[in-house]
């Protein structure tokens, strides 16, 4: 009886010391936080890139509805309009990748400049960190400002 008293006892002091460690860590963490919508849209490149998304998607469903109206079984059809799909994100997906990778850099710079040592996303955050939206949206504009 005595040692499982002492085992609870051990349990409980356990997890009282990783709680104060824990909290101890988060308080050397530095937080920011990010609007990572608003930076993809006042990316440089955002513009040129949404066309050529567009033409894509528009290619893909003239190319969808060529084959649809050539066919006449459904389940071919339908076959037909989801591979079309698919080509299109794989598609968009690749027009976008340098863009994701940009605003990651961007992200990276102003967070070492800041001492940051965790970024979130400002949707998922209550309250609190160093909101650096306009810093990231200024470092990318300085980099295709050259």
């Amino acid at each position: 009886m005595v040692s499982s008293k002492k085992a609870v006892l051990l349990a409980v002091l356990s997890a009282f010391i990783l709680t104060i460690v824990a909290g101890v860590a988060l308080a050397e963490e530095k937080i920011g936080v990010i609007e990572p919508q608003k930076v993809l849209f006042q990316h440089p490149k955002m513009a040129q890139v949404q066309k050529q998304v567009q033409a894509v998607v528009q290619k893909k469903q003239e190319e969808a509805k060529a084959a649809i109206d050539k066919e006449q079984d459904n389940k071919k059809k339908a076959e037909i309009y989801q591979t079309k799909r698919n080509e299109a994100a794989t598609e968009e997906q690749k027009l976008m990748a340098p863009l994701f990778k940009d605003i990651d850099l961007a992200i990276r710079s102003v967070a070492k400049a800041k001492g940051l040592t965790i970024v979130l996303d400002k949707a998922q955050v209550f309250m609190g960190g160093i909101d650096i939206t306009d810093d990231v949206i200024q470092e990318l504009k300085k980099k295709f400002s050259n």
